[in-house]
């Protein structure tokens, strides 16, 4: 489905992460300092672990770009994985002389447990090095890209924390964006991030760990991507998934979402009335509660996005598990841990939502190079606007 697509490969531990992209266009300039600048902002965030000293997250472009832009053909990007040197036995892709010690121990919340049963490897160190978010590095990494795409359609992608634990922010509108990249766990409400420091110590002085809440603002969308004429075409469906699959989190909501549920259908909808005079359209909206889509299809107005992100299931003082060899009690697995991961998971929510929405534009508005992508897209926005 849709014409930008990527997969990824490699393991927690292992020597790298690879991530292929197929369907960009022609044209568009790329760069590994942008990328680089992506993958840093995901290492970033009060609560994460020593890991993120470790590694200093570069992609390496292997393919699809020649002198400094993409040139049609399949992308793929390497990011090497510092640890591997501590780790070349336990993940050696060779057959090793020496028993490596099977991690047998599954911890609650994690894919251990239902992973090592589906695929039957009697050991859960496979499923946890693949599980891993550490694979979100490479997702961030396509999503730079497609971030790049975008912003030569005059669209921008951004993220937020809006609560972690029990600290919620005060909505302010708009957000200021800039104080949310200072932020250390990326709050634009100065008080509630002293509050999330606060409770984010608390858990980790408990050998606990913290999850809460992001949002994803995506301005400059057009009206028209997506449909409503099948259900895989639908944009919320879309991007759903997308923002689903990202590690620990467990709900997703478009606009105003749950809240919706306790409203009167008078209250629930965006308000169409007349727009003031030299804007694009003769319409406009009073709210946007529905977050910038109505039956599947964009709307014009920001694309919003909120995940809830459960704690993450290692915790430094582990919760009680089964051994798998000898089926008595004992603690799940550690090795090292975050204690909250909600700042760095918008980070990674911002490159699955570029990811969809330049799926839908170049579904929308097609083109082999960047030029005719653009030509497309003006002669389209000049037809549907006043």
């Amino acid at each position: 489905m849709g014409q930008f697509c990527f997969v990824t490969a490699g393991e927690s531990h292992g020597k790298g992460l690879v991530a292929i992209v197929e369907g960009m266009v022609a044209g568009l300039p790329v760069s590994e300092e942008e990328i680089a600048r992506d993958l840093k902002r995901r290492q970033a965030g009060y609560g994460r672990s020593s890991r993120m000293d470790i590694e200093q997250d570069t992609a390496e472009l292997i393919s699809g770009i020649r002198h400094g832009t993409t040139i049609g053909s399949p992308i793929s990007l390497l990011i090497w994985n510092r640890v591997w040197e501590d780790w070349q036995e336990t993940m050696s892709i060779a057959p090793v002389d020496k028993e490596v010690e099977p991690v047998t121990s599954p911890r609650p919340g994690h894919a251990d447990l239902a992973g090592v049963i589906k695929y039957g490897t009697g050991d859960i160190r496979p499923i946890l090095e693949r599980a891993s978010a550490r694979e979100t590095a490479a997702r961030v990494a396509v999503g730079a890209i497609a971030r790049r795409f975008l912003e030569e359609l005059s669209m921008a992608v951004h993220s937020h924390t809006v609560s972690i634990g029990n600290c919620c922010v005060k909505q302010k509108k708009p957000v200021d964006w800039r104080q949310v990249e200072n932020s250390p766990v990326r709050c634009a409400d100065a008080e509630a991030e002293k509050a999330m420091m606060a409770a984010i110590d608390e858990a980790k002085a408990e050998g606990d760990t913290l999850g809460g809440a992001f949002e994803l603002i995506a301005t400059g969308v057009p009206v028209g991507l997506g449909s409503h004429v099948q259900w895989n075409r639908r944009l919320d469906g879309r991007i759903a998934q997308a923002i689903m699959s990202i590690n620990a989190v467990k709900g997703v909501e478009i606009g105003a979402g749950f809240s919706l549920g306790n409203m009167k259908g008078s209250q629930a909808q965006d308000i169409i009335e007349p727009s003031s005079e030299g804007t694009p359209f003769l319409w406009r909206r009073a709210t946007n509660q529905a977050g910038g889509i109505e039956g599947g299809i964009s709307n014009g107005q920001p694309v919003v996005v909120r995940a809830a992100v459960k704690p993450i299931a290692t915790l430094g003082r582990p919760l009680p598990s089964v051994d798998l060899h000898t089926g008595k009690t004992t603690e799940a697995h550690y090795e090292r841990s975050d204690i909250c991961i909600v700042p760095a998971a918008g980070v990674i929510g911002e490159a699955m939502l570029a990811i969809v929405l330049t799926n839908a534009m170049l579904e929308k508005f097609g083109g082999d190079h960047l030029k005719e992508t653009l030509a497309n897209y003006h002669n389209y926005i000049g037809s549907v606007s006043s």
